[in-house]
């Protein structure tokens, strides 16, 4: 039996050898990279929603190279205190996989069995996710509406990832955590001095949400150096100002061949009421 059910009828979903099969007949087929399709059309925005392709693979080249290593293995090591035997997670906004890998490697190192779901938007993040673990089950869906069912999971992460705190808190069962990665204060501040005549830091707060109850945060703070124009830019192309930056701050960025960053992440943990 699947993690996912049918997007369209709710029942619960069987992964056969091609595809997702429900008992009402619907069928969604599995890629050849493993990841299958559950958002339905009408909810789609745009052709391929989500990261591009080339997005994607400037994401995946920049974190196989270790830069967010300390995060990731942080976030593991977090899940390992606080899951059950056999747990079942979901990564909401997974992107390409690679916190999803890292917390799979540190459960089964540490001896527990547990089964992974991880969906994005992006057709082209999950076909690298469903790649680096194929241990693991992917979707595109929505993460306002997840095909899961109620209370199906006992642990829930997301990265950098639109918040769903409703579906979030229909997907937990009692007592499972929710941990929810943020950049601090003073994340890529001096990538910002570069990019804005006037930088400003990050707001640090802790948000309350119904249903959950905040528990506590662990900082991940540290330095990166990175040593060439194409790192500098990937990891600007992986943040919002990405969006929002003038062709001036662009400009100067992508000129520099070398740029030592303040990197600082916050995760919040919150335990399901």
């Amino acid at each position: 039996m699947s993690l996912f059910c049918c997007p369209i009828c709710d029942t619960s979903l069987v992964r056969e050898s091609t595809c997702y099969r429900c008992t009402k007949g619907h069928c969604f087929d599995i890629s050849s990279s493993g990841y299958t399709h559950l958002l339905p059309p009408n909810k789609k925005n745009s052709k391929f929603p989500g990261d591009d392709k080339a997005m994607v693979a400037a994401r995946t080249a920049f974190l196989d190279k270790g830069y967010y290593a300390p995060l990731r293995d942080t976030l593991s090591q977090l899940i390992c205190e606080n899951t059950p035997e056999h747990p079942i997670l979901l990564d909401s906004g997974c992107g390409e996989g690679y916190y999803t890998e890292g917390m799979f490697r540190a459960l089964t190192d540490m001896g527990r069995t547990p089964k992974f779901s991880g969906v994005d938007i992006s057709k082209f993040a999950l076909h690298k996710a469903a790649k680096r673990l194929p241990q693991g089950e992917f979707a595109v869906a929505s993460v306002y509406d997840l095909p899961l069912p109620d209370n199906s999971v006992n642990l829930l992460i997301n990265v950098f990832s639109p918040l769903a705190t409703e579906e979030f808190s229909r997907l937990l069962q009692s007592g499972g955590y929710f941990y929810y990665v943020v950049p601090s204060t003073l994340h890529l501040w001096e990538m910002k001095e570069v990019l804005y005549d006037v930088p400003h830091d990050n707001t640090e707060r802790r948000e309350d949400y119904d249903g959950f109850t905040w528990v506590d945060v662990t900082p991940v703070h540290y330095t990166v150096t990175l040593d060439c124009s194409a790192d500098i830019m990937a990891l600007f192309g992986m943040t919002p100002y990405a969006w929002k930056t003038p062709k001036s701050g662009i400009e100067r960025l992508s000129a520099l061949s070398k740029l030592q960053s303040q990197i600082g992440f916050d995760i919040h943990r919150y335990r399901r009421i």
